[in-house]
């Protein structure tokens, strides 16, 4: 049976391979190289034995005789040059390098590498604990290094927990962000809201914008998020809540918590007014407006200018002014901010002192003894909060049409390196301290990086 009659095409020899000019390239390379003298010497030598006597004196026939060796010299070392380009044009392109990427393309950077890392660290730090009152949880305490046995999830954790699960992107079932926000539910509060495990059954403002912030990024009930969102706001006032209105950190954390949970509350628009009528002036930095830790110091000069509280609020007021736009007072207060973080007296920022990270102690009277005080330690990581400020599209164009480039990409190369150094193994440290691996700094970190790496992504062509 024929092949067609199979359905296969007839089989056809290969043809002949090409043929293989590297010989001749190789010896007219030779040629090229020295041999176009010597061709040219041998034509001189021959032309001087075969032409007559009669021409004229000895010297005419050598005058002829080198005329045509120069030629013939010449036109030998064309010949190799244009052989020796055939042949490199031939030629298959040389090997990559050992490790080199394909195609050219640059060598992939740290971040794939710590999301690896920080996801295997999630997952084998998570902790499952059945309680006989909420029933099965399953999140992370405050942070990694946990002393006391067992561990338990709380609200703070589970919530930067579930941010890192979805800044990283579900990847596989073994992290379920559906028990984690069951979780978040369960931890809720009788009366509702959620604090901090040191805070005690008094749902705190910052604490459940946070949690807020996180439910709502996993897609938890819209209506539910904003029952508890009308909640909160309605406990954040001056009457009921003066400590947490008086402190930056406090505003502006409750302010980003209801843009994502409940974007539609009335509260939002009260509390960016409230930031932007509480900045201070700088004169050391040609008194732009900025912000410190308190808003409501009994004077301007108890709160110092910061570098965290001013990129803490212009964070915040960049998202506000998405979702509600903004008046020219917010708008100045928002871009005399940048200016200032753009201020930095230190032009290389080596041993910048506007990136070096920060704390605070919020205070409040006690819930349940008038004659003591609930004070609540907060850490700022300043490298990554002056990150993401410099990358609002607001930085950007002050930087852009006021000529300040190179500061703006001065200061943010040297954020970006203090963010990557502060972590170990995809988990970010904050060192000298008893529970130096807290989840809020590697959400922090992870978010700051890939907001860097998404702001310059630069496709090829």
């Amino acid at each position: 049976m024929s092949q067609q009659q199979l359905g296969r095409s007839p089989v056809r020899p290969d043809p002949p391979p090409p043929p293989d000019d590297s010989h001749q390239g190789r010896f007219v390379g030779w040629l090229g190289g020295f041999g176009c003298a010597a061709a040219g010497y041998a034509v001189f030598q021959s032309l001087v034995g075969v032409l007559p006597d009669a021409i004229s004196a000895d010297a005419a026939r050598y005058a002829i005789a080198a005329v045509s060796g120069v030629g013939t010299g010449l036109a030998a070392w064309l010949s190799a040059a244009l052989l020796r380009a055939r042949s490199e044009a031939q030629a298959p392109p040389p090997a990559p390098a050992p490790g080199a990427p394909p195609g050219g393309a640059a060598a992939p950077g740290p971040l794939p590498a710590l999301g690896t890392a920080a996801h295997t660290a999630l997952r084998e730090e998570l902790a499952v604990v059945d309680d006989p009152h909420r029933g099965l949880l399953t999140g992370w305490p405050h942070a990694l290094d946990e002393q006391t046995q067992p561990v338990r999830p709380t609200p703070t954790g589970t919530a930067y927990g579930l941010h890192i699960v979805l800044e990283l992107g579900v990847r596989d079932g073994r992290l379920s962000t559906s028990d984690l926000v069951d979780t978040l539910w369960r931890l809720r509060l009788p009366d509702g809201g959620w604090a901090a495990r040191s805070q005690g059954s008094v749902p705190r403002p910052e604490v459940t914008a946070l949690v807020l912030g996180a439910l709502a990024r996993a897609g938890a009930d819209p209506a539910r998020l904003a029952d508890e969102a009308a909640r909160c706001a309605a406990r954040f006032t001056e009457d009921l809540e003066p400590s947490g209105l008086a402190r930056t950190h406090v505003v502006t954390t409750v302010l980003r918590g209801l843009l994502r949970a409940a974007p539609d509350s009335p509260a939002i628009a009260r509390l960016r007014d409230g930031l932007v009528d509480h900045t201070i002036t700088d004169p050391l930095r040609e008194h732009r407006r900025c912000w410190g830790p308190s808003l409501r110091a009994p004077h301007p000069s108890a709160s110092r200018p910061s570098p965290v509280h001013t990129a803490l609020a212009v964070v915040a007021l960049d998202r506000a002014a998405r979702v509600l736009g903004e008046d020219s007072n917010a708008r100045a207060a928002r871009e005399d901010g940048i200016r200032w973080l753009l201020s930095c007296p230190s032009p290389g920022h080596d041993t910048c002192a506007d990136l070096l990270n920060a704390q605070e102690q919020v205070r409040r009277p006690h819930p349940e003894d008038s004659w003591r005080q609930e004070v609540l330690l907060v850490r700022h990581f300043t490298a990554a909060w002056v990150v993401r400020a410099l990358l609002t599209p607001g930085a950007w164009e002050i930087a852009a049409t006021e000529g300040r480039e190179e500061a703006w990409h001065a200061l943010l190369g040297r954020a970006v390196e203090g963010v990557l150094r502060q972590q170990h193994d995809g988990i970010w440290n904050w060192e000298g301290h008893d529970l130096g691996r807290p989840l809020w700094m590697t959400y922090q970190g992870l978010s700051a990086l890939r907001a860097h790496a998404v702001w310059m992504y630069q496709p090829e062509g």
